[in-house]
């Protein structure tokens, strides 16, 4: 629960000093860029991680790495994730600031469960319905999942639209022990 805080707490002061300096879509940009970057070296993520290193050593490697790479609002939040050791926490704030992002942009964002990759076109088409059925814009992020036979599992903002075989089949049984 205390990390969740964190998360909220942090996302939300990015997000609310990234609109006061009009950088929402750089910041984004740029943090993309990191995690991609922390993806990618894993020695790095661990150096930031480690309690042991003093907190200006990694703050001294960060600058040599990111300034001049990314704006001064990204790299400053990355020095109090540092002083704070909350460094691991980093992905889930940039989650969150994107989350904040797109619910001012008027978008939700969710899960489609399909047992084959969708294609962009049909996963554009299912956002478009979900969207129209929920009255909302929606994002969906497809995954697949072998054991719904057929059909697709829409997650999102806590509703669940189940049309699948493996769904349908289940109210059938239900239906028929009645």
């Amino acid at each position: 629960m205390a990390e969740l805080v964190v998360d909220l707490t942090y996302g939300n002061a990015l997000f609310q000093a990234a609109k006061e300096v009009g950088k929402v879509s750089l910041i984004l940009e740029e943090a993309n860029g990191v995690l991609e970057v922390l993806g990618k070296e894993p020695d790095l993520l661990a150096f930031l991680n480690t309690p042991a290193i003093a907190a200006k050593e990694k703050k001294d490697v960060m600058s040599k790495i990111f300034r001049g790479r990314i704006c001064g609002e990204l790299l400053n939040l990355m020095c109090i994730l540092i002083d704070k050791g909350r460094t691991r926490h980093f992905s889930r704030i940039i989650g969150t600031f994107k989350s904040l992002i797109d619910k001012e942009e008027g978008f939700s964002y969710g899960k489609i469960l399909s047992v084959k990759p969708l294609s962009k076109e049909r996963l554009s088409r299912f956002e478009e319905e979900t969207g129209k059925l929920l009255k909302m814009n929606v994002k969906l992020e497809n995954s697949t999942a072998s054991d719904l036979i057929g059909g697709v599992m829409v997650y999102i903002d806590g509703k669940i639209i189940d049309a699948s075989i493996k769904g349908r089949l289940k109210d059938l049984k239900g239906s028929m022990k009645q």
